[in-house]
């Protein structure tokens, strides 16, 4: 277990600064973040994994052992500490206190995020989607905790709430879900899916923990020095729809223009 970086990714949420945390899809990318280099956190999508393992999107597809070894082998390349996406836990909260379990015990992952959907999910910045219960919600929030308590106190759980586009949800029923679910001991609330600056520094002023940012989909665009001054902790940003334009684009004109 990688103690040292998930200690790393603990003392990062006690800085007064957002880190920028680029969100990769395979081994490969991580290997480029580290080229790069400057980045003290990397996270992983399921959307960038179903993508780029499957070649399916978002949508409940990608399993929990292929999430855990797509997993698995990015943390063991990358430099920086990285978080990854545990969809709903792959089930009820028996399952996802499972999956806790072998993210903790088996990888050098030093953090992951739940969300509160109906399985199958999906993806975060499209219609449709349904949140469980919020007293089922925290209670499998609850459950990976528990997990995290016993195994490795120092591993990062990060609760993300969609409730504010589901079908008959709100910004109200996502910042209410936020702080129950860091009551129920989540390190990190992540509101999904916010349309509107004033929305997300409603989500800063009215959640009272660690908030996780993303840079997407229906969601705007937001400063470093904003998202601080509004309490957030993490911007991340994916790098996946990045690939694929690049790789369509060389494909095209190889096929157009030749070598």
């Amino acid at each position: 277990m990688s103690t040292d970086k998930r200690s790393k990714f603990r003392d990062l949420l006690d800085r007064d600064e957002v880190v920028l945390a680029p969100v990769v899809h395979n081994a490969l990318a991580a290997q480029v973040a580290n080229k790069v280099g400057g980045f003290e956190l990397l996270g992983i999508s399921g959307y960038g994994g179903s993508v780029s393992a499957l070649g399916l999107p978002d949508a409940g597809y990608i399993s929990m052992t292929e999430m855990v070894e797509l997993s698995r082998a990015i943390a063991e390349t990358a430099d920086a500490p990285v978080y990854a996406d545990a969809d709903t836990g792959f089930g009820n909260a028996v399952t996802a206190r499972r999956t806790a379990r072998q993210f903790i015990q088996y990888t050098d992952i030093a953090g992951l995020f739940l969300e509160d959907q109906v399985s199958p999910k999906r993806c975060g910045h499209v219609s449709g989607k349904r949140v469980l219960p919020m007293e089922e919600a925290v209670g499998k929030v609850r459950a990976v905790c528990d997990v995290r308590d016993e195994l490795d106190p120092e591993f990062v759980v990060i609760a993300r709430t969609d409730a504010r586009g589901a079908a008959g949800g709100s910004l109200a029923d996502a910042i209410e879900r936020g702080n129950a679910y860091h009551e129920a001991g989540a390190d990190v609330i992540f509101v999904e899916g916010p349309t509107t600056e004033s929305e997300v520094e409603r989500i800063g002023q009215e959640v009272n923990a660690p908030l996780k940012y993303n840079q997407t989909g229906v969601s705007p665009f937001v400063d470093a020095e904003t998202l601080a001054e509004y309490g957030f902790s993490i911007s991340s940003v994916t790098t996946t729809r990045v690939a694929i334009v690049a790789l369509y684009d060389h494909l095209k004109a190889l096929r157009d223009d030749g070598i």
